[in-house]
């Protein structure tokens, strides 16, 4: 019930993770999720800051809002998340910065919550949204990668 991609950029682990983490940017970005907000006064990544993310699932639909909140934030490193529901983690997204050559390898994964329902989900439909997951963190990378390395590398 987790997966992950990982895409080498040419660019330096803070140009990255600047772009990563500035979720009201990830419509430029993920196939996905078309554009999000902070919310309750928050202005930046930080643990605990809660956004907004409007998603279009499978980039055909429904579209809905989902609620997150920042798990794990380091400059340069790190960058995660809980969508939350009810009070409750469902899905956890992160990345993960390490520098490697001449820039750094960047990976994108996914965990869902540990819990009933989300076992029966996975076992039943798992198959199709892990390559879909795959495909739309791969599809992410790249298009982080091309705007880092034509800004930064």
């Amino acid at each position: 019930m987790r997966d992950s991609v990982t895409v080498h950029m040419d660019a330096s682990s803070d140009a990255v993770w600047a772009l990563l983490s500035d979720v009201t940017r990830i419509g430029s970005y993920s196939p996905e999720t078309f554009e999000a907000e902070w919310l309750d006064g928050a202005t930046g990544p930080a643990v605990g800051a809660t956004f907004r993310g409007h998603v279009k699932r499978n980039g055909k639909g429904p579209v809905y809002w989902t609620t997150c909140k920042v798990t794990e934030c380091e400059p340069g490193k790190t960058f995660a998340f809980a969508v939350v529901q009810s009070g409750k983690a469902v899905n956890n997204w992160g990345y993960s910065i390490a520098p490697a050559d001449s820039g750094c390898d960047v990976t994108e994964w996914f965990r869902l919550a540990d819990s009933l329902p989300m076992k029966i989900y996975w076992s039943l439909l798992g198959w199709t949204r892990g390559k879909t997951n795959r495909q739309g963190m791969q599809t992410t990378l790249e298009r982080i990668k091309a705007e880092v390395e034509r800004t930064d590398g």
